[in-house]
């Protein structure tokens, strides 16, 4: 298919918080960097009923709240790129109207599609009556795309019966995060690295993402979804993937998925045992307190706000290497980190001195701070009288610091104008997201068969004590 530049980028669900707090100042950056092409149009559309200006004047207040002042430059002229449609997706003669609105794209037509589960179906449906689903037209998609492997099908059958697989672009927004595009730049284009990036320099692997936020708006989603589908199905098999996939032949769209979807597809099922689950209850985050999650929901639930999982790749580099996962909502702190922990050196020749060694350690923060800390061991100063000393010290590469000048992007900002421009290398492909939901499907239904019932934990903590076990039981730490 022939590459081309879009001048029309259609938004659904354009009055919502991801539009508010993420999408429209991600738009308005690129614009004031002039990233955006002169001629490009944006045709925003949900149900609520606005004209042009009432959507204007609504982008502005979200921009004034959610955009820097240093990066809304030229918001007017930003503010006249947009228009508005209101449309119902279940009311197929609303779609007529919406495509009068976008009109005809001299280059190409770009869709972001955030929306329920239950409205794909008709708002593909819509798209394709309407003419918004020609040769020209490619499509982005928000989670959650379904619940489980059959209905995430239900949907990428409906998308593709009007899109074929190269013009869809799955969204997953870490994958818009510079420091995990820099994992791969870690990786591939430092020698010092991959020779070691194996069972044989590996001890093992933990990936966390912690949240110090309970419920928020997402009350009726987060039930039925819970803390194994929301993170880790997407966002940490994602990162897994990354770490452990081998070097692709080269930098584009499909070498990378392909070595991608090789280590989602080596994924060990899960016994059970291997896994922890938890629900927090009312505590304290940063001195204040919050109640547990029953009392937030308003009724008695059985849906995992914590999980822990030991994992295994069954392939040749990453063979009895495990990787622990971990995810949770009201810990401690808001974080985001891949840890490489390397085995430590197979002889000390400073034992006799009474020196002990730490095996080395890679930390990559992904957020809320982007670094990469490589602790290495160093002689403690002095004259060594009486043995000598030795301690780990990091090597830190903070990235606003090690790169001044280029501002901290939005994640969005990235995967926006990749989908405009049509690069699929930060967007998942179709049999990617089968593989983790295979994997993730087979971990539930373990769960189902035991009955197995969330732990209890206490907002502020790091989980169960039980996930602490998981590691400890192997003589792993956590990373805190």
């Amino acid at each position: 298919m022939t590459k081309f530049t879009s001048d029309r980028l259609l938004l659904f669900g354009a009055t919502g918080d991801l539009s508010r707090r993420m999408l429209l100042p991600s738009l308005c950056a690129l614009d004031a960097e002039g990233l955006l092409d002169p001629s490009i149009e944006i045709v925003a559309t949900a149900r609520s009923d606005m004209d042009d200006q009432s959507f204007r004047n609504f982008a502005r207040q979200s921009l004034e709240q959610f955009l820097p002042a240093n990066r809304r430059g030229g918001l007017a002229t930003f503010l006249n790129r947009l228009s508005y449609q209101a449309l119902d997706a279940n009311e197929m003669e609303g779609f007529k109207a919406l495509a009068e609105k976008v009109g005809k794209p001299e280059e190409g037509l770009s869709i972001f599609l955030s929306t329920a589960p239950s409205l794909f179906e008709p708002t593909i449906h819509g798209l394709q009556s309407s003419g918004l689903a020609g040769p020209n037209v490619r499509i982005g998609l928000e989670k959650p795309l379904g619940v489980d492997l059959a209905s995430s099908r239900v949907i990428n059958d409906a998308v593709a019966s009007a899109f074929p697989e190269e013009r869809i672009y799955r969204i997953d927004h870490y994958l818009g995060k510079e420091t995990v595009q820099n994992l791969l730049a870690l990786r591939f284009a430092n020698l010092m690295f991959e020779p070691l990036w194996n069972a044989a320099h590996i001890d093992h692997v933990q990936i966390t993402v912690a949240e110090t936020v309970g419920l928020e708006s997402r009350v009726g989603y987060y039930d039925d979804s819970g803390a194994l589908r929301d993170m880790v199905q997407n966002h940490i098999l994602q990162l897994l993937a990354l770490v452990a996939m081998e070097p692709p032949v080269s930098y584009d769209a499909t070498n990378v998925r392909d070595e991608k979807v090789k280590v989602l597809r080596s994924l060990r099922k899960v016994n059970v045992s291997e896994t922890v689950t938890g629900q927090y209850r009312a505590g304290a985050i940063s001195g204040g307190a919050v109640p547990g999650y029953d009392e937030e929901l308003g009724k008695d639930s059985n849906t995992e706000t914590f999980v822990a999982i030991k994992a295994h790749i069954d392939n040749w580099r990453w063979q009895g290497v495990p990787f622990y996962l971990r995810t949770g909502k009201r810990l401690p702190r808001r974080t985001t980190e891949i840890v490489v922990q390397f085995r430590n050196v197979p002889h000390s020749i400073f034992s006799g001195r009474g020196a002990k060694t730490v095996p080395n350690r890679l930390v990559i923060g992904i957020q809320p701070e982007e670094n990469i800390t490589l602790s290495l061991m160093a002689k403690i100063p002095g004259l060594d009288r009486e043995g000598i000393g030795l301690r780990s010290v990091p090597l830190a590469i903070t990235m606003p610091d090690a790169f001044a000048g280029p501002q901290r992007r939005i994640a969005y900002e990235r995967l926006l104008l990749d989908l405009i421009e049509g690069d699929q290398t930060l967007f998942v492909r179709r049999d990617e997201v089968e593989a983790q939901w295979d994997w993730i499907d087979a971990i539930r239904a373990g769960w189902d068969e035991q009955a197995l019932e969330p732990k209890t934990y206490t907002a502020g903590s790091w989980g169960p004590s039980a996930a602490i076990a998981l590691a400890e039981r192997d003589g792993v730490t956590w990373h805190e």
